[in-house]
């Protein structure tokens, strides 16, 4: 395995750790100790941060899957630029930026009392689903890069 590849898996792997950690440790554990609206707002916080996170990784590891092709291609083997790993990359990017940036508002709109399509319970399964998308799409690219 080269080192680009190795440093890939390791990064998926930290990546794919962290949104468990944070979806399946950390979250539920703010409501099993604090009265739901400090719970609440401390998971708010903590899956912004999650969320930055991955757009770090996420970015990272695209520029290190292009480069990763790039060689390939250079050293004579044939590969397609969109690579599977690209795409996992890719989705998990897609899940994070409308995680945050579009049904996070959504439901922050729907928990002040402002009317939204859809109401705040209904976003929310619909966040913490797209969530456990997402922690699926890292886990298969940590283990694709691993293989």
């Amino acid at each position: 395995m080269s080192q680009l590849k190795r440093l890939q898996a390791w990064l998926a792997g930290l990546w794919a750790g962290s949104v468990l950690a944070v979806g399946g440790i950390a979250a539920p554990s703010l409501f099993a100790v604090l009265e739901r609206a400090q719970a609440g707002a401390g998971a708010g916080r903590i899956f912004a941060i999650e969320a930055n996170v991955s757009l770090a990784l996420a970015i990272l590891l695209f520029l290190l899957e292009r480069r990763r092709v790039r060689d390939a291609v250079e050293s004579g083997q044939s590969q397609s630029a969109m690579s599977l790993s690209l795409l996992l990359v890719l989705a998990a990017l897609f899940l994070t930026i409308f995680g945050q940036h579009v049904l996070h508002p959504m439901i922050e709109a729907a928990k002040a009392g402002q009317a939204t399509a859809l109401s705040f319970g209904a976003l929310h399964g619909i966040s913490a689903a797209l969530y456990w998308v997402k922690a699926a799409v890292v886990l298969t690219l940590a283990w694709r890069l691993t293989a």
